[in-house]
């Protein structure tokens, strides 16, 4: 572990850690000095001690409760759950029939409530503690043909707050974050799956205020600040990583890309 960090001694859980935002916050939390535990439908390869894989499908309650209780056992204890699970869906409420909904729902949303009824008692035990939730600028701005997927990130962020306040007395932190539309391998597949591929990259980019795709790396810095010790005066906050979809007007005519001068702006 590097010396001298918040994280060293600390065990983090990351479900849906093996791509993404994911594995990008895995990287970032072993380089200050947490062990990091990855809970995902594959192994992946780790060739560190502070690094473990642990096969877990989220729609698998016994397979999620089995491997939080293997971390537990491994390294004693479990301070820090992040959970990036989650799939994607398209279309108007007409266009997602009811088991496309409960598929979806059974992911994003109760999957995360699986790894952390799992991993409660082990983050009680080592208060403080924190959970991190990755849900989506669609559970704060309102998004076309979005309806299944808002609705599940949604009931994240709102469960995110209910959990903060239920377990203030326990000593476990609750927050979100909400990363626009993130450079990730979900993305590469819809831009591969696309007519135009640089049709659509160019609409996916538009919808950031940057004109831009915002980088898994970016949503793993903000993970980790909410997931710090030190900010034990964050709780119940749902952080938005967008470039400003959520609070920003960007006029029509123009925005400002990223080397700060104006283009186009693009219909998203």
């Amino acid at each position: 572990m590097n010396g001298g960090s918040v994280f060293d001694g600390r065990v983090a859980v990351i479900a849906g850690g093996a791509s993404g935002i994911g594995a990008a916050t895995v990287r970032r939390l072993l380089r200050d000095g947490a062990r990091v535990a990855v809970l995902d439908r594959d192994i992946i390869p780790t060739d560190s001690p502070d690094h473990r894989s642990y096969r877990a499908d989220v729609t698998d309650r016994t397979a999620v409760e089995a491997a939080i209780d293997a971390v537990a056992e491994e390294w004693g204890r479990i301070d820090i759950l992040i959970n990036s699970v989650g799939i994607g869906a398209a279309g108007r409420l007409v266009d997602n029939d009811d088991d496309e909904w409960r598929h979806v729902l059974d992911v994003n949303l109760l999957g995360t409530v699986r790894t952390i009824r799992a991993a409660l008692p082990h983050l009680i035990a080592a208060r403080p503690s924190c959970v991190v939730n990755v849900a989506s600028a669609v559970a704060t701005t309102g998004f076309p043909n979005r309806s299944l997927y808002t609705a599940s990130k949604g009931a994240v962020v709102a469960l995110t707050r209910a959990l903060a306040s239920d377990h203030l007395a326990d000593g476990v932190r609750f927050n979100a974050v909400c990363p626009g539309t993130t450079e990730t391998p979900w993305i590469g597949r819809l831009l591969g799956a696309a007519e135009d591929t640089v049709a659509e990259r160019a609409a996916l980019e538009a919808r950031q205020p940057h004109g831009r795709l915002v980088s898994a790396e970016e949503v793993a810095d903000a993970i980790t600040y909410l997931a710090n010790p030190l900010a034990g005066s964050t709780n119940g906050v749902a952080l938005s990583v967008d470039a400003g979809i959520h609070s920003l007007y960007v006029s029509p005519r123009g925005r400002v890309d990223v080397a700060g001068t104006t283009t186009l702006a693009t219909t998203q």
